[in-house]
């Protein structure tokens, strides 16, 4: 197993804690946490706590937004029939379900598209520009893509086609010769909040419609959930403005989900609260499965069932993807350890990059996290081949700039895009050898040690005297978790195990635990993955836990678990 670090977080100022608790009327605890995530007062508190559609910044400012609202009118005043165009995952096809779903509302004439992943690549493609001129859309509005399309802008103008980008990966210096190019990262854009996924910037776009049209914003939180899902499956930080739009389309779907959510929510069994962990690891990579193996147009067809009968059916044959996905995904890479391990030098570098023809150009992002997580804790870049070319699929370690070390090899590369965390990449085959070359060099000029050993960032010290169910409920409350507003991780010391430790279902430890100083107060815990730990904890020495508090029930009865997250020996 990865051996991980601890990071203590600073603790909050004692006066500005002291000072919140007393005005909120909670813990020193709640209030340190709450000054860690910028909370200071009382109404950061309320606004923390209850967030409301008022928090949310007037789409007017985003630069161009002036400019696309003008073109889309036009389209409706002159007839026009509009091409909603999103990328295969889940951002991009839920952007299309919400911005095709409203301009359908609004009774202009539009159709949409997905790319397919194998036949056309990422982002917008020639065939999709084609398929606009062929069905007389005058108009392309691009979600969750476009923002390097430089070539397929000027292609689209060239048969009266214009364009309308939505975009939040990172811009080159020139922008496409769009008629607006909506971006809050675009160097002379003003927009307060930098952090939208695609489909929280295809909503501003849609709420400046509604103010267009004077619609009032109750008649747009339909839309919500999609939002909240592209939030949690971009893994976007879940602050500012992105924790409103989670906050409330979370909301929505657990009082009125649409058939779609309703539809996965049966399949997969759930039958309590839908929460950002939900989105991320039952309702993502189902929706996700669509685009990577077969259309995402399925998981556009499902977000815009109207019925239930539509939406089961649709969701039924996502799940049967889903299932396909994974078998694929486990089997490349399994030959993908394969391969670094018989290759002493591989083991030994400080990026894993590698090829075969023959895998799946769907899931080689999967399996590229997969390895970060589980096994070689360094960026990794994963290729196969398609269309004449090998198409690459990076993901980084955490505070690693992986989009600048792969700018630094741009003069290989036929294409790429992304950002910080997470990237995509063609080359011609014969520049392989070349780039995992200059990569490595990149990456180990660029890269500290540090890095790359896994971090798990802790709040505070939380010794087990203090936690109950008062405590967890307010934690409860910090929801919705995610970067930026992480669930509370605590740690505590001189711990003992009050009985033998076990092993349960395939590879978690089981331990009831308790301090040193106090044998009376004991936790049932429960190490996810943690089986490896068993002898460490099983020789009567006290050891350090980092954990989060979770609610565990069995048998109709609730009860308070620690989910530990790392062991350390007590120094």
């Amino acid at each position: 197993m990865i051996q991980k670090r601890w990071k203590i977080k600073d603790v909050a100022p004692a006066d500005t804690t002291e000072r919140l608790a007393q005005q909120i009327g909670v813990k020193p605890v709640i209030a340190g946490l709450l000054v860690q995530r910028g909370v200071e007062t009382y109404e950061e508190a309320k606004a923390f706590f209850r967030p409301t559609s008022d928090a949310l910044h007037d789409p007017a400012l985003m630069k161009d937004m002036d400019k696309a609202i003008d073109r889309i009118v036009h389209s409706a005043l002159n007839h026009e029939k509009i091409l909603v165009y999103g990328d295969y995952d889940v951002d991009g096809t839920s952007s299309v379900a919400l911005v095709y779903s409203f301009l359908k509302w609004l009774g202009i004439g539009c159709d949409y598209y997905i790319p397919n992943r194998q036949k056309e690549g990422y982002g917008v493609s020639t065939a999709g520009v084609d398929y606009a001129a062929n069905n007389d859309c005058k108009l392309i509005i691009a979600l969750d893509c476009g923002i390097k399309a430089h070539d397929k802008v000027i292609y689209a103008k060239n048969k009266n086609i214009d364009f309308i980008i939505c975009d939040h990966h990172q811009p080159d210096k020139t922008l496409p010769q769009a008629a607006a190019v909506l971006n809050p990262k675009r160097s002379d854009c003003l927009y307060p909040f930098k952090e939208l996924s695609g489909c929280g910037i295809g909503f501003k776009l849609v709420q400046a419609l509604a103010k267009q049209y004077n619609i009032p914003f109750s008649q747009l939180e339909q839309y919500l959930d999609v939002v909240a899902l592209s939030i949690a499956s971009d893994i976007v930080p879940i602050t500012g403005e992105n924790r409103t739009l989670a906050h409330l389309g979370l909301k929505r779907i657990n009082s009125s989900p649409r058939p779609g959510f309703q539809a996965i929510k049966e399949i997969a069994g759930i039958k309590r609260e839908i929460t950002v962990n939900d989105l991320v690891f039952v309702f993502g990579p189902r929706i996700n499965s669509a685009g990577r193996l077969e259309s995402g147009k399925s998981a556009v067809e499902l977000l815009i069932s109207d019925t239930p009968e539509k939406a089961k059916l649709s969701g039924e044959n996502i799940n049967r993807t889903n299932l396909e996905r994974r078998e694929v995904d486990m089997t490349i890479t399994g030959e993908a350890l394969d391969m670094i391990e018989a290759d002493e030098s591989m083991k030994n570098r400080k990026t894993t990059v590698l090829y075969n023809p023959n895998w799946h150009k769907g899931v080689i992002g999967i399996v590229a996290s997969r390895l970060i997580e589980r096994h070689y804790y360094r960026p990794t870049v994963i290729f196969s081949r398609s269309n004449g070319v090998i198409s690459g699929s990076a993901r980084s370690v955490k505070n690693y700039d992986l989009y600048q070390a792969i700018e630094s090899c741009s003069h290989l590369l036929v294409q790429y895009g992304g950002h910080k965390y997470a990237a995509g990449l063609t080359m011609k085959e014969d520049n392989f050898p070349a780039f995992v070359k200059l990569f490595e060099e990149v990456v180990q000029k660029t890269i500290t040690d540090e890095l790359l050993i896994p971090e798990i960032e802790i709040d505070s010290k939380l010794d087990f005297e203090n936690i109950t169910p008062g405590l967890y409920n307010i934690i409860r409350q910090f929801a919705p978790f995610g970067p930026g507003n992480m669930t509370p991780v605590f740690y505590c010391d001189e711990v003992i195990t009050k009985r033998q430790p076990a092993i349960v279902g395939e590879n978690h430890l089981r331990m009831i635990v308790a301090r040193k100083s106090n044998p009376e107060k004991v936790f049932s815990t429960i190490g996810f993955d943690m089986g490896h730990m068993l002898q460490t904890v099983s020789q009567g020495e006290s050891f350090k836990i980092c954990y989060t508090i979770r609610e565990h029930e069995w048998n109709g009865e609730k009860r308070l678990e620690l989910n530990i997250r790392d062991i350390q020996p007590q120094e």
